[in-house]
């Protein structure tokens, strides 16, 4: 396995229907929100190493590994989301305005939207694991970028801002937001 390499469409599928197996924690990580959680993790001001954030794809309530079916399938699964980061890493590096977070789609009233929910708290879980080192970015330029990062993805924003947030057509429009809102 390449870590360099994409993950094919199969790959995704796997990854996708392994994580929302039942041999993961009902709070793990689906790939919106791990799609999210990478991308912070990518852009970040700091390195993690994978053994510390890992376990944060596994879910909050446990945060131990899946139970496996062989050590092969836990490798591969690790391998698979190994080069999903590294995909997201290469786009950053190589073709920043490529870069598009992985967001569900619905309709609501007759209207197609976009869910950026999911994907905003898994880059808000990403900045939670080096939350200092982020600091900063609330203080620069980038700050009203990171607002609707904030808004969708914060485990609990102040009673004024829910209004903001109050219909899917407004979570939507933030959701619009998010592809800017990210750093360069």
């Amino acid at each position: 396995m390449h870590l360099d390499q994409p993950l094919t469409d199969k790959e995704f599928n796997e990854l996708d229907k392994f994580l929302l197996s039942e041999r993961c924690a009902d709070d793990g990580m689906a790939m919106d929100s791990l799609h999210g959680f990478l991308t912070a993790l990518v852009i970040g001001p700091e390195s993690i190493a994978l053994s510390e954030w890992l376990p944060h794809v596994w879910g909050t309530e446990s945060k131990q590994a899946p139970t496996f079916k062989t050590e092969k399938e836990g490798e591969r699964i690790i391998g698979l989301i190994a080069r999903f980061m590294n995909e997201i890493a290469i786009t950053m590096e190589v073709a920043p305005k490529e870069f598009e977070p992985l967001f569900c789609e619905f309709e609501w009233e007759g209207h197609a939207v976009l869910d950026g929910e999911a994907w905003a708290w898994g880059f808000w879980e990403g900045m939670s694991l080096r939350a200092e080192a982020w600091e900063p970015i609330w203080e620069s330029p980038l700050a009203p970028l990171m607002r609707p990062i904030y808004l969708l993805g914060a485990e609990e924003i102040e009673e004024e801002e829910m209004p903001l947030v109050d219909t899917p057509l407004k979570c939507h429009k933030l959701t619009v937001e998010i592809e800017a809102a990210i750093p360069e």
